[in-house]
């Protein structure tokens, strides 16, 4: 996508996109030269992130896998971000063709996108909804018609907590979306961990996101991300990098001290 094509009503193509900064980590060509710029920013301060961005969509494969398995069929996935290859809808169909998936975002860009790369797939739906506000996820009407709440579901909730500023506001909108999940649903999450950077860089990082839609980013620790499963049953592993949640191949030891996303996931009692 260059600035020079035509751009969608409502959307400033001068302004720095998570979700295209995300697509242009993982190889993609969905973002304007504002994204590039401001991702090259966050490469120089983190040299890993597009390694980091491939190990949370490997993540993303094994954990829609792993609920498939258990016999999830529904899943809400919100912040989907752009399409790229390997989504949960792909991921998760492939494997149990009656599963049904909505995914929610608001960027303009991502809507457009989903919408018109799933528009005659009955499975799926795409709804405008925003993250800050999850009663609007949980009680919209399209995702109530398209899913049964009265069965279980799973929450996808991958990088995206971290765009919430305030440890309560995020706790607060976990605990929101958790209310609506009847038992053997679950909860999946992937967040954004410092491991050894510095303060300065993390400073760094987070003046470039204050610049892009998100607004901020802010890293946690295993110590946060486990009141988000407060009264849930925790999968095995546990909380850990998400290279290192269930490899498929080798064993991979858990990095406590390199900067990445930590990922967990905890089923519903």
């Amino acid at each position: 996508m260059s600035d020079g094509e035509r751009v969608p009503i409502g959307i400033d193509p001068s302004t720095p996109s998570v979700a295209r900064m995300y697509d242009y980590y993982l190889g993609g060509k969905d973002n304007f030269a504002s994204d590039r710029e401001a991702a090259e920013k966050i490469w120089r301060l983190v040299p890993e992130v597009k390694q980091i961005a491939r190990d949370n969509r490997d993540f993303l494969i094994r954990v829609v896998r792993s609920l498939v398995e258990n016999g999830v069929r529904q899943f809400v996935d919100i912040g989907t971000g752009l399409p790229t290859q390997q989504n949960v809808h792909e991921v998760a169909l492939t494997r149990a063709p009656e599963c049904r998936i909505a995914y929610v975002d608001n960027d303009p860009i991502v809507l457009t996108h989903a919408r018109a790369l799933l528009a005659d797939n009955a499975q799926t739906i795409v709804v405008d909804a925003d993250l800050l506000r999850p009663s609007s996820i949980i009680d919209h009407p399209e995702i109530r018609k398209h899913l049964d709440f009265g069965r279980p579901v799973a929450i996808l909730l991958f990088a995206i907590l971290h765009f919430v500023p305030d440890d309560a506001e995020a706790l607060k909108i976990v605990t929101t979306l958790r209310s609506a999940l009847a038992p053997g649903s679950y909860l999946a999450v992937s967040h954004g961990y410092a491991g050894d950077l510095s303060d300065e860089t993390i400073r760094a990082g987070q003046e470039v996101y204050s610049r892009a839609s998100a607004g901020s980013v802010v890293p946690r620790t295993p110590d946060v991300l486990v009141t988000y499963f407060d009264g849930l049953k925790l999968m095995a592993p546990g909380i850990v990098p998400v290279d290192a949640w269930r490899p498929e191949w080798d064993e991979v030891k858990p990095d406590f001290g390199k900067p990445g996303l930590l990922g967990g996931v905890a089923e519903v009692l």
